[in-house]
């Protein structure tokens, strides 16, 4: 993209002190979630995630960041007001729950969903146009899952699911098609990523960020 990206921290759990998601996000082209584990600054991610879907500023999810844009999505949009992740709160809205061969495992170790798994694309989606491919794998480490009891009714407010899984029917990828780029993925697309050889993902987030960069100069002081 002949771009440097410059990359501004933000303490999710400062977002949880002071809620003015536009204050601690000033000045970004983009924003990152990545994966994470626990309680601590969901609500912080969850603000930010909200405001850069409302404010169409390019977002890219990872993982645990997925997850969170779920929630966000089903709080938001949706209206299930107590949406939540089962790793962070049970709740009779729990849109990312534990995989059903989680359930029974005892000793952690290494027993996660872990490894190169298929995918398959919709066409017609910003995800096929970022891979211009149908059948895809990706690398996995992750216990939670998109909760399909809910996709229906995700599907119906908007989102759209551009990335199953074909062996067990499981959500890789959303998107949000009315936003210059919200795309969130549950795998791990930074372990195929190399200097000369960047993830397709993280390629067209920054441009979509350098595209951002420039709708904003061009229209400052409008």
């Amino acid at each position: 993209n002949d771009v440097k990206v410059n990359i501004k921290w933000v303490s999710a759990e400062d977002l949880e002190k002071d809620n003015r998601a536009g204050k601690h996000l000033a000045g970004i082209d983009g924003l990152l979630v990545p994966y994470g584990f626990g309680e601590r600054g969901t609500e912080g991610k969850i603000r930010a995630i909200r405001y850069v879907r409302e404010n169409k500023i390019p977002f890219f999810g990872i993982c645990f960041g997925m997850q969170l844009a779920v929630v966000e999505f089903a709080r938001n949009v949706v209206k299930l007001r107590d949406a939540n992740s089962a790793e962070v709160k049970e709740t009779p809205n729990n849109v990312i729950d534990l995989m059903e061969e989680q359930k029974g495992i005892t000793e952690k170790g290494g027993t996660m969903r872990l490894g190169s798994y298929a995918c398959t694309i919709k066409r017609g989606t910003k995800t096929y146009d970022t891979y211009k491919a149908v059948n895809i794998t990706e690398r996995h480490r992750h216990r939670y899952e998109f909760n399909n009891r809910f996709r229906e009714q995700m599907a119906a407010a908007g989102m759209v699911f551009s990335g199953i899984n074909p062996d067990k029917d499981l959500v890789e990828i959303i998107e949000i098609p009315n936003h210059p780029w919200f795309i969130a993925c549950q795998f791990h697309p930074e372990l195929k990523s190399r200097a000369t050889k960047p993830h397709p993902l993280f390629r067209e987030f920054v441009k979509a960020c350098k595209k951002y960069n420039r709708y904003k100069k061009t229209n400052a002081g409008r």
